[in-house]
């Protein structure tokens, strides 16, 4: 099957969150089926050209009608001599080369290019796709470009859209339709919300299988709570919504692998090593070595639907166990200023880290004892499954890929691989949270089970890939 996937990022080019990830790793597991041959698609970023260790080559150079413009589009391929696997990058360095992936007024413009220049790539290059899988907003206008633009080359390929996230939709005035998507009146109520024009709507209406990521997100996304507006046309067509949880590169993150790992693990030398990286945790931040405290961990970005409310309310709580707690991630300065201020008052529990890095992300992972997620909504979430793969027992909130991926641990039995709370609230967090500790500190030989259990799940893009074939040969009838 020849599958084109088109994204806004991927790693290890470019990742700015959960979507990199997963347009490294799926397209990567998509391959090993026989038979399979994958395009990616993403943008040629600046910090992608300037990049020595990517190698590429051009293909093609054309000019690309965006309305009444005439925009420089460059085709170039990653060097690589991988078959199945193709990557290529769309180049326009007045949309592309600039500080940031995202975050300009001219984002949709930029974006609108973007999907176009795939389309027609797929002319030039003369592919015949049987698939096109389409991801969060950037890409959203594919379905409906390919309607409109490129039936007659393109007509035969099946479009899937994914969506990541919901909250962020692709809003634009409703001059863009004529202005920069060159289409006529007759697309206005593919695109028409409220007064304002919405790219996520229309890949909706225009995809032939629409997919999210989780089966529990799926059914929130169905309701306003979640919907963020979209929920009465995701009911209308909720026949082609299907639930897909990620999973993560269990090749790169890896505990015996990872090189940001000081002291390698894996399943069968788990409990006699991870405390070693504990300690070397520890000894980075600045906490007193202890091995007896329970170390909990949080790598995320600190902003609302994070969860980042009801931890800061809870802060003073969890000073008064006795736990250490490390945090890694950037966001809003009102969570960044309380998590600081918490490190301030109790040097010797809070480790607060504003900046991201990988190295020290997989230190948290390897290094701490539990791993505390209070996402007020979370599409998916990958961190709960790095920590669940890395031994680190998750503490979260019942909700989106949460849900799904974590069952609450029942010491009677065994079953289960962390704590939920169901209730979107401090209290409940803090109930959960001192289960986790409790269970810790008094009956280790559970905990033990607890964190084989948790290393034991696969959460690897094994069996998601599988259901995304199943998909495909569905709506392609092969």
């Amino acid at each position: 099957m020849n599958i084109v996937f088109a994204a806004s990022e991927a790693a290890p080019f470019m990742k700015t969150g959960g979507l990199g990830d997963v347009a490294q790793a799926l397209p990567e597991a998509l391959s090993a089926y026989k038979g399979n041959r994958i395009l990616l698609f993403i943008p040629f970023y600046g910090s992608i050209k300037k990049d020595p260790s990517f190698k590429t080559e051009l293909v093609s150079e054309f000019k690309l009608e965006l309305g009444w413009r005439e925009q420089y589009a460059g085709l170039h391929r990653l060097l690589s001599r991988r078959r199945k696997l193709e990557v290529f990058f769309i180049d326009n360095e007045l949309y592309f080369c600039r500080e940031k992936a995202y975050g300009y007024s001219d984002d949709g413009e930029r974006f609108a290019f973007f999907s176009k220049a795939i389309l027609q790539s797929l002319v030039i290059l003369g592919e015949k796709p049987d698939i096109i899988h389409c991801n969060d907003w950037q890409t959203a206008l594919v379905p409906t470009l390919l309607h409109a633009f490129y039936h007659d080359e393109l007509g035969t390929a099946k479009t899937v859209f994914t969506i990541h996230n919901i909250e962020y939709q692709g809003w634009v005035h409703p001059f863009f339709l004529g202005n920069v998507l060159g289409l006529p009146v007759s697309y206005d109520s593919t695109f028409k919300f409220g007064d304002q024009h919405n790219f996520m709507k229309s890949a909706i209406l225009k995809c032939d299988a629409l997919t999210t990521v989780s089966r529990t997100y799926a059914k929130e996304i169905c309701y306003p709570y979640y919907a963020h507006g979209l929920h009465d046309i995701i009911n209308d067509h909720a026949f082609k919504l299907t639930g897909i949880v990620n999973g993560i590169d269990t090749e790169v993150n890896d505990p015996g692998k990872d090189p940001d790992v000081p002291y390698p693990y894996g399943i069968s030398d788990v409990l006699s090593r991870k405390p070693l990286n504990k300690r070397y945790l520890q000894e980075t931040l600045g906490l007193p070595v202890r091995a007896d405290v329970p170390l909990i961990g949080i790598v995320s970005r600190l902003v609302e639907h994070k969860g980042m409310q009801i931890l800061c309310e809870s802060l003073e709580k969890i000073a008064e166990m006795d736990v250490q707690f490390a945090v890694l991630g950037t966001g809003d300065s009102e969570y960044e200023s309380w998590l600081r201020s918490a490190a301030e008052r109790h040097p010797d529990k809070f480790s607060v880290n504003i900046r991201f890095g990988k190295h020290l992300a997989s230190k948290v992972y390897s290094g701490a004892d539990i791993y505390l997620m209070p996402s007020k909504s979370e599409p998916c979430g990958l961190s709960q499954l790095m920590a669940m793969h890395y031994g680190t027992v998750p503490v979260v909130h019942e909700t989106g890929g949460l849900k799904d991926t974590v069952a609450q641990f029942i010491p009677d039995t065994g079953e289960g691989t962390g704590f939920v709370f169901k209730e979107f609230t401090g209290l409940q967090m803090m109930d959960s949270l001192r289960s986790a500790v409790g269970l810790y500190r008094n009956d280790r030989e559970s905990w033990n089970r607890l964190i084989f259990s948790c290393m034991s799940k696969d959460v690897s893009w094994k069996l998601p890939a599988g259901e995304y074939m199943e998909l495909y040969r569905r709506i392609t009838q092969k």
